[in-house]
């Protein structure tokens, strides 16, 4: 049995992010917990590849400074961190811990929506994804998930689209 998110603050901050931006997507809320892109697509009966899988990112620029970036990233890839900080012009981009996650998005790793967060954070969409008509992503919580396409991940996201790996 699912449980009822319906009152969920992250998902119902997923649901007023994705309203304000004009998007009403097919949200799923799923029995089972899906924390990985492999769980996630073998509960809707796809591919990892068709995941759209929320990962953030410590961004560390020439001063020092540390900014979260979220890169939505195929679940069939793997991030090269050293060539996407490259691309983004970044000193390093390194993988967050759960506290920095949640502090950024206000969500749980495993959870993490591309929208929803308390302020805006850079965005990164994988290119790979242009490929599939739809792809599924986090809600906001390890069991909700909705669809969409890569155009509005770009567009839901004011998101910069660039590979992930060379």
């Amino acid at each position: 049995m699912s449980p009822d998110l319906t009152s969920h603050p992250a998902v119902s901050a997923v649901r007023a992010a994705l309203t304000d931006r004009g998007f009403d997507p097919d949200f799923r809320v799923l029995p089972d917990a899906v924390k990985t892109a492999q769980a996630a697509a073998d509960a809707l009966g796809i591919t990892p590849t068709e995941i759209a899988n929320s990962l953030i990112f410590k961004g560390i620029d020439a001063d020092g400074s540390v900014s979260p970036v979220l890169v939505m990233a195929s679940g069939g890839h793997r991030v090269d961190t050293t060539y996407l900080a490259q691309a983004l012009g970044l000193v390093s981009l390194d993988r967050a811990d759960p506290d920095f996650v949640r502090t950024h998005t206000g969500m749980a790793i495993g959870g993490v929506a591309p929208v929803g967060h308390p302020t805006p954070l850079r965005t990164v969409v994988d290119t790979y994804l242009e490929q599939f008509d739809q792809v599924w992503a986090a809600g906001g919580h390890s069991h909700a998930v909705f669809r969409t396409s890569y155009a509005d991940l770009l567009a839901m996201t004011d998101g910069t689209a660039s590979a992930v790996t060379p």
